[in-house]
């Protein structure tokens, strides 16, 4: 097969920081603000004031915050209300956008994707007046990190909707998928894998659960790999098996010489493992929430089900091999795929074997949970904690000076 390679294809690593911290050092999760200000509707940098009654007369538990996740394939959107150390969803949203359609060949953002990006945010930013937001942060990814004309899109986002985007790093998108979704790790003692199969990239993050309330990152990288960008690199999928075959087996080398450090880097964490002690792996994206939902044999998805399941590695590796075998009309048929990922789901499934291939677990978690989860506890661990010292200061002030 011909090789086509993105442009502005890159990979990146690091090791050792917290997810509580963000990129400068910042310390625990509970003691730290979000990374990037979050925004007013009209971009400046601030709360999201409720209107009329105001702010401070809405307490903390019954305020409104939101996470807006804009990828490579999808539009998210989360808003949720403190309730004790968790949150409970009041709203959510999420569209197909396929921002990324045509990037790895052209480097750009299509017209037509950022149209559709556009009619999404749309409904996010009424969403967001409608619930009336206190604090929101909005991300977007590897599409709008690729793109020439990525920070173009964004002031267009701004201006047209009110959303200010914040283009995050792959080290920031790592840690808040870790924030995310690590309460879903199985329990256990040793290094444990969490990873993130976007449409742009894909991130690997090595893990280990101490005594903390977070798990340390010890080592993570990310690769220019998603389902969007492996399947538009590999050119279209042929009709005949053979041809099927040989374009999986392509996927499958491209991911793996790109994980190649990460995988040398692991090694010694593996053969230093205790065997009687199995290998812990978690995986957050829409490939392995699909995937699971075969695997029980969903008439049509349902999160209950599938956020926090625990399949064996091998019925992955089954299902995955089963349906890059099939022609795209015949997996459009099964439930849960449909026509929205019919033609990227066999990269999702290129890159969730080679995953399973240099980190060897016995089972797979699965989270329907991720980034925008990993927004909202950052922006009410910062509030929260604001909201305590400001309701110290008000009795500092009420009790007068101590004698």
């Amino acid at each position: 097969m011909a090789e086509n390679t993105p442009p502005a294809m890159r990979e990146e690593a690091g090791q050792g920081f917290e997810p509580g911290q963000d990129q400068r050092g910042a310390p625990s999760l509970s003691e730290s603000a979000p990374d990037m200000p979050a925004r007013k509707p009209d971009g400046r940098p601030g709360r999201i004031d409720p209107p009329a009654s105001g702010r401070e007369s809405i307490p903390y538990q019954r305020q409104s915050f939101a996470a807006i996740d804009l990828g490579t394939n999808n539009c998210r959107l989360l808003i949720a209300r403190p309730q004790g150390e968790n949150f409970v969803v009041v709203d959510a949203f999420s569209r197909v956008v396929r921002l990324g359609e045509g990037l790895a060949g052209s480097g750009r953002l299509s017209d037509a994707a950022m149209d559709r990006a556009l009619g999404a945010l749309h409904v996010c930013a009424d969403k967001l007046k409608r619930r009336r937001v206190h604090l929101a942060r909005s991300v977007a990814t590897e599409a709008c990190r690729r793109a020439e004309n990525g920070p173009e899109f964004i002031e267009r986002v701004r201006q047209e909707t009110g959303i200010a985007l914040d283009i995050i790093s792959a080290k920031e998108e790592a840690r808040l998928a870790v924030l995310g979704c690590h309460i879903l790790l199985e329990q256990g003692d040793g290094p444990a894998i969490i990873f993130d199969i976007g449409g742009g990239s894909t991130e690997l993050v090595l893990v280990e659960q101490g005594d903390a309330p977070l798990p340390r990152i010890v080592d993570w990288m990310s690769v220019p790999w998603g389902v969007v960008s492996l399947t538009e690199t590999c050119g279209l999928e042929p009709a005949g098996a053979e041809g099927r075959a040989a374009r999986y087996a392509d996927m499958r080398r491209r991911v793996r010489e790109s994980l190649a450090p990460f995988a040398e880097r692991l090694v010694p964490t593996i053969a230093a493992h205790d065997r009687a002690r199995p290998l812990r792996l978690l995986g957050t994206s829409g490939t392995v929430t699909t995937l699971a939902s075969l695997h029980l044999e969903l008439p049509q998805y349902d999160r209950r089900a599938v956020d926090g399941l625990i399949v064996p590695a091998e019925a992955m590796r089954g299902i995955s091999e089963r349906l890059s075998a099939m022609p795209i009309p015949a997996r459009r048929e099964l439930a849960c795929i449909g026509r929205e990922r019919a033609d990227l789901v066999v990269a999702g499934c290129a890159i969730l074997e080679t995953i399973l291939d240099l980190w060897p677990a016995d089972r797979l978690g699965v989270a329907d949970r991720g980034i925008r989860e990993g927004i909202l506890r950052s922006l009410m661990a910062s509030e929260g904690m604001a909201e305590r010292t400001r309701t110290a200061m008000r009795r500092a002030k009420r009790e007068g000076p101590s004698r």
